[in-house]
């Protein structure tokens, strides 16, 4: 479980106790792109959902929050029952959730694999098992809840894909899980990287994430975040 206590901790103190933990940030890679087979002819849909686990989700909804075709972007909890879907009861790791982040989508200005890219190569590290930076436990798993078969399809087909082409130098961690509703998180989670850009935990590791994305895929990076609390946020 993340300590809220890094709020009152200096950036240069927080630097020097994850200097021993690598940032993804370090090593983020824009991975090679799904093959056309998988990405898929837009739809007359106007909106579609993904839901993403990879990690603490501040950081993860902080990315897709700035890509271009991204609407709204929750984080929240997934893979559990709705009884345990609080932060307290996650953070010990048997309730079966991953803090998760559902993603909702234009199709016609992004596709699904085009979002599988960004959260491979730059919202978390896929080839850690059960852990990302300083976070342990399953409930930081690597997991991509797939929300129908196609999906499903796309994210498993695609995770062989780089397996094979070792863009990572080593097998991805990441599961598929389907048949798994999402549960928003709590109010004071939503929108965290925007509103605490100076808190420890979020200079360390989640800001980077945000310049990788400018850095790596700036033809999806949007400046402004579209933000769960709008008015409150911006």
């Amino acid at each position: 479980m993340k300590s809220f206590a890094l709020t009152a901790v200096t950036l240069a103190a927080a630097a020097l106790v994850w200097h021993a933990v690598p940032s993804f940030a370090e090593t983020a890679r824009r991975v090679p792109a799904p093959t056309a087979d998988l990405v898929a002819a837009p739809t007359a849909a106007k909106t579609e959902t993904a839901v993403f686990a990879g990690g603490c989700f501040w950081g993860v909804q902080g990315v897709f929050q700035h890509v271009k075709g991204v609407s709204n972007a929750v984080s929240g909890y997934a893979g559990g029952e709705a009884s345990t879907a609080r932060y307290q009861q996650v953070g010990s790791g048997r309730t079966g959730h991953a803090e998760a982040v559902r993603i909702t989508y234009d199709p016609q200005q992004i596709s699904y694999g085009k979002l599988l890219q960004i959260y491979f190569s730059v919202a978390h590290d896929p080839t850690e098992l059960n852990r990302q930076g300083p976070d342990s436990g399953t409930q930081y798993r690597s997991t991509v809840f797939a929300q129908n078969a196609e999906q499903a399809r796309v994210a498993k087909t695609y995770i062989a894909q780089l397996d094979q082409a070792r863009a990572f130098g080593k097998p991805l961690a990441t599961t598929i899980e389907m048949s798994k509703n999402f549960y928003a998180a709590e109010a004071y989670h939503q929108d965290y990287l925007t509103l605490n850009p100076t808190q420890g935990y979020i200079v360390v590791n989640d800001l980077p994430k945000i310049d990788d994305l400018k850095k790596l895929f700036p033809e999806s990076y949007k400046a402004v975040p579209a933000l769960v609390n709008v008015a409150k946020g911006g």
